[in-house]
């Protein structure tokens, strides 16, 4: 946008427009006081005789009234501008909360309204640049779909030919290729904006969990809970913790638990008795490919487990966090609303 045609008119900028304001209302204060001393000069032959007490009185009244005119008479302009800057604080918070379609009204002709014209056009061309990079990872993952599993026929093929050692290595290397290409199209479809939700359907909540804890033959306490919500999705969470529990508990049991908790909500804790995670990194190990240190890669895992976790938690309005097991582990907690 030329600088031209991003100027304001002198009289319309706001630094003018709050000094002449100024300048008139100390204008009309003069203009009253000078008139309200002369009403109530005491010098006054006709004043003389109200006396000191009351004179004090009527001036004051006067004064207070004075006072009351010039609020009200500036209060419709000082609310005014203040309402637009609290509409544009609360766009700008929605925008950086992810909401990139956020966009602000853009009223009057001052700076206020070029901070909002140009805060929408550097919306605009922030959430086009992140919707083409979603794109492109989502199609380049779907793209790779077809080496992929060329690649995965011909490592079965020399799987039969090599020492087992290296058949287990390239099987395990595909298998850990295919589920990054996975998990990275789940997730880019989660980020996408206005992710359709609009399938949801009553799941036994309790059902699944109870599926998944016998694959990989952890103990589960629970009653039976239904969520609205997409089952891929909630399955896919709960394979993910479970599955995060089995590389890094290091042997323990699994301990599964699905109760009500606080309000209208579920809580699902999946625990360990591993060697935990450090404090400091309990918040971060939601990060995409994020490891905490120490972490073989030989354990498997892609590093998206966990945030994709966090993104089917919050896609159903809940959320997700680490907490210590006691004397030992973690325990992988997630909050859902319940369908009843």
């Amino acid at each position: 946008m030329p600088e031209a045609a991003t100027r304001v008119a002198p009289g319309r900028r706001l630094y003018v427009r709050f000094y002449v304001a100024v300048l008139a209302s100390l204008l009309a204060v003069s203009i009253l006081f000078g008139l309200a001393h002369h009403v109530f000069d005491p010098a006054r032959a006709g004043l003389a005789a109200v006396g000191p007490q009351r004179h004090a009185i009527g001036f004051g009244a006067l004064l207070a009234i004075i006072a009351l005119v010039v609020a009200v008479a500036s209060y419709p302009v000082v609310r005014r501008l203040t309402g637009r800057l609290e509409r544009l604080q609360r766009s700008v918070e929605a925008w950086g909360a992810g909401q990139l379609a956020t966009r602000v009204a853009v009223e009057g002709d001052d700076e206020v309204a070029r901070l909002a014209a140009s805060f929408n056009a550097s919306a605009a061309h922030i959430e086009k640049l992140v919707g083409a990079q979603k794109s492109l990872l989502a199609n380049a993952s779907h793209e790779l779909r077809s080496p992929l599993a060329r690649i995965r026929m011909a490592a079965e093929l020399m799987a039969e030919q090599a020492p087992p050692a290296i058949g287990a290595e390239l099987r395990r290397s595909v298998g850990e290729l295919d589920q990054l290409i996975d998990e990275v199209l789940l997730a880019s479809r989660l980020d996408a904006v206005g992710a359709d939700m609009a399938r949801l359907e009553e799941v036994d909540l309790t059902g699944i969990v109870a599926e998944e804890c016998a694959r990989v033959d952890a103990s589960l306490e629970a009653r039976a809970h239904s969520i609205a919500g997409d089952p891929k999705l909630l399955r896919r969470m709960v394979r993910n913790l479970l599955e995060n529990a089995v590389r890094y508990g290091a042997g323990s049991a699994i301990v599964v638990r699905l109760a009500a908790g606080a309000g209208a909500a579920l809580r699902l804790d999946v625990c360990d008795g591993g060697p935990g995670i450090p404090e400091p990194e309990r918040e971060r190990v939601f990060e995409p490919f994020y490891r905490i240190a120490g972490a073989s890669e030989a354990a498997g895992g892609v590093g998206l487990g966990l945030s994709l976790v966090r993104q089917i938690a919050r896609h159903h309005g809940g959320d997700a966090q680490c907490l210590p097991n006691g004397a030992g582990g973690c325990c992988f907690r997630v909050t859902l609303p319940s369908a009843g």
